[in-house]
């Protein structure tokens, strides 16, 4: 079958230009599988995969880090605080945002 070929055909340049699709599963069922099929036959590129998601792991719980309170209050402060000065001149000009 034509189809068989081609996912057996899968070069490393189009298995590492997909592998972000790949991990983010915006591909079809039969690329998913024939990129997945190279990943496992193919060293270099499994390899490069496994960078890849393992990079986002790390970058993906370093994102989940929780901004402090105190500094959520500061700025929500600071906010309120411009928006009540610039409400009350009716200006929002350099000299109303340098006030704090």
């Amino acid at each position: 079958m034509k189809g068989e070929k081609d996912q057996a055909d899968l070069g490393c340049r189009e298995a590492l230009h997909r592998v972000y699709h790949f991990l983010d599963g915006e591909l079809t069922p039969e690329r998913r599988d024939a990129i997945a099929h190279h990943l496992d036959e193919c060293p270099p590129c499994g390899g490069a995969y496994g960078f890849e998601s393992e990079l986002r792991k790390v970058i993906a719980n370093r994102c989940h880090d929780q901004v402090p309170d105190e500094l959520r209050d500061r700025i929500a402060a600071a906010l309120d605080h411009e928006t009540e000065a610039s409400g009350s001149t009716g200006s929002s000009g350099p000299g109303a945002s340098s006030r704090a």
